[in-house]
C-alpha cells in the first residue's frame, strides 16, 4: 500500500504570506508578502518581504533569497541572520529584476547564499 500523506514540511503559499521574519537577535524585522517561484524548476527563488509601514500603508517590499530564511516552528516564523539594513542595502532593483540574471547574481552574492538556479 502506498502512503498518500503529504510530508509535514509542505505548506500552502497562502499560509506563508504574512508569516513573520525574525532577525538573528530574535526581533521581528518584517513579514513575507509573497513568494517568487521559478516556473521551470518549481523552486522558490525569493520571499518578497514587507517592512515598516502601518496597517499596510507606507510598507516597503524587498525580495530576499528564499534560502536566506529558515523556518523555526517554535516561533511559527522564519529566522534569518540578516537585518533590515542588509535588506535595504541590497542591490537596487531594475524594473525587470525578476528576469535580470546579473541583478539576481549580485543579490544572492550580497546575501551570501547559493544561487537557486544552480
Amino acid at each position: 500500500m502506498t502512503d498518500t500523506t503529504a510530508p509535514a514540511s509542505l505548506v500552502s503559499s497562502d499560509n506563508v504570506n504574512g508569516t513573520a521574519v525574525f532577525g538573528a537577535d530574535g526581533t521581528e524585522i518584517g513579514h513575507i508578502d509573497h513568494l517568487m517561484i521559478d516556473k521551470k524548476s518549481g523552486k522558490v527563488a525569493y520571499a518578497v518581504m514587507g517592512f515598516g509601514g502601518f496597517l499596510g500603508l507606507g510598507e516597503e517590499h524587498y525580495p530576499v533569497p528564499w534560502n536566506a530564511l529558515n523556518y523555526d516552528p517554535s516561533r511559527d516564523g522564519f529566522m534569518t541572520n540578516i537585518d533590515e539594513a542588509t535588506v535595504k542595502g541590497a542591490p537596487e532593483r531594475t524594473e525587470q529584476w525578476h528576469s535580470d540574471r546579473a541583478w539576481q547574481e549580485r543579490t544572492f552574492d550580497h546575501y551570501g547564499v547559493p544561487y537557486y538556479w544552480i
